[in-house]
């Protein structure tokens, strides 16, 4: 069931409304109608930022002190072998 309801629109707010309306393929009811049900409609769950922090330890090392002397050993070990590969090789 529908509530009928009388509202005020500023001359140049009603112009753009019903040009916006046009474009759309519908009534200037219709347009409002639906800016209402969007504006109204449940909130979107938003991802808390926080469940990214503390996920795990750092086991004390320190990569902003460190990240040279870290990134040295790593070019110097060389890539890890994958076991998805290394198991495919004869």
């Amino acid at each position: 069931m529908m509530s009928r309801t009388q509202i005020s629109l500023d001359t140049q707010i009603h112009r753009r409304a019903r040009q916006r309306a046009s474009e759309l393929g519908v009534p200037l009811a219709e347009y409002v109608r639906r800016l209402v049900a969007r504006d109204l409609a449940a909130p979107q769950a938003k991802a808390d930022v926080a469940c990214v922090f503390d996920l795990g330890g750092s086991g004390g090392s320190d990569v902003a002190k460190n990240k040279n002397t870290m990134l040295a050993d790593a070019f110097q070990r060389g890539p890890k072998k994958s076991q998805r590969h290394s198991a495919a090789r004869p």
